[in-house]
C-alpha cells in the first residue's frame, strides 16, 4: 500500500503516513495500489489500471445534497431510507422499509448512517445491503 498523499511505500495496518503524517487514504495525488503519479481527476490509475478511490468517504458528495443536507434527511426520513433512495441505494431503501413496518428496526439503521455521514465514514454502494 502506498500513501496516496506523498506516494511512499506504507504498512497495511497504518493509521497515518509516517513521511507526511496524513491520515491513510487521504490524499488524491498518488495511487495507493502501485504509489505512481494519478492525474487529477482520474478515475484509474494509468501505471497499474487499477480504480481510484476518492478520499474521505464521498469527498462531501451526497448526490448534491451535501454532508449537511443528506444528515438532517437521514436523521428525519432515515427510517425509512428515504436518504438510501436519494443516494441510488435502492436496496438498502427497501431493506429498511420492509425492517420498518416488519420488525421496527428501521430507526436503529437511520442512526447508524445518521453517524457515519457525519463522521464522514459513509460510502455510497448500491450494491450492499447494510
Amino acid at each position: 500500500m502506498y500513501c496516496k498523499n506523498c506516494g511512499k511505500e506504507m504498512n497495511d495496518n497504518q493509521a497515518i503516513c509516517l513521511n507526511c503524517g496524513v491520515k491513510t487514504g487521504v490524499g488524491e495525488s498518488y495511487c495507493s495500489n502501485c504509489g505512481g503519479t494519478v492525474t487529477p481527476g482520474a478515475e484509474v490509475c494509468l501505471n497499474c489500471g487499477v480504480a481510484i478511490k476518492k478520499s474521505g468517504g464521498n469527498n462531501g458528495d451526497y448526490k448534491g445534497m451535501g454532508k449537511t443536507g443528506m444528515a438532517l434527511i437521514c436523521f428525519f426520513l432515515g427510517g425509512l431510507g428515504i436518504h438510501n433512495f436519494i443516494m441510488g441505494e435502492t436496496k438498502k431503501g427497501i431493506f429498511k422499509i420492509v425492517m420498518s413496518f416488519c420488525f421496527y428496526l428501521g430507526s436503529i439503521f437511520a442512526l447508524i448512517d445518521f453517524i457515519k455521514i457525519l463522521t464522514d465514514k459513509y460510502e455510497i454502494n448500491p450494491n450492499k445491503l447494510i
